[in-house]
């Protein structure tokens, strides 16, 4: 696996607030740029997420994945791909989350990618960098319009 992008951004919001949004899957399809559906298809004895099959559309790739979970209450969740899609065929990363003062919350995430396509490293890291900060955007607003957006 290539070495991993990461990036951070500060949510005004506590960590299991941010982290229960991060859970969410079957509502990152309202605020994760690319993410048309994500299904829960086997969840840990405590009833969390455990593996995620992801239907992926971001105009250059369209691919559907599995994403196994690890969870650390609320301060991080790592994720390896458990089964591998046309397209993507690697995929690990993380949420870490840390108390950032008051009621805010540091989130940090990291993520590294392979691809079918041949792709030089300096493109692969620019499209991961653009995948995060799409994603940590997305989450802030998400985890700041607080728990009814989206809900019609």
């Amino acid at each position: 696996m290539a070495d991993r992008t990461s990036s951070s951004i500060t949510v005004a919001a506590d960590r299991a607030t941010v982290m229960g949004v991060i859970a969410d899957f079957g509502a990152y399809p309202d605020w994760a740029t690319g993410v048309r559906s994500a299904e829960v298809v086997d969840t840990d004895p405590g009833g969390g997420p455990r593996r995620v099959r992801f239907s992926l559309d971001t105009g250059v790739i369209r691919d559907s994945y599995v994403l196994a979970y690890e969870w650390d209450t609320d301060r991080a969740v790592h994720w390896q791909l458990a089964e591998a899609g046309s397209m993507v065929t690697e995929m690990s990363g993380a949420y870490k989350l840390a108390d950032a003062g008051g009621d805010a919350t540091k989130v940090s995430y990291e993520l590294a990618v392979g691809t079918k396509m041949p792709m030089p490293g300096l493109i692969r890291r620019r499209a991961e960098k653009t995948i995060i900060d799409t994603a940590l955007r997305g989450l802030k607003s998400r985890v700041e319009a607080g728990p009814s957006a989206g809900r019609g």
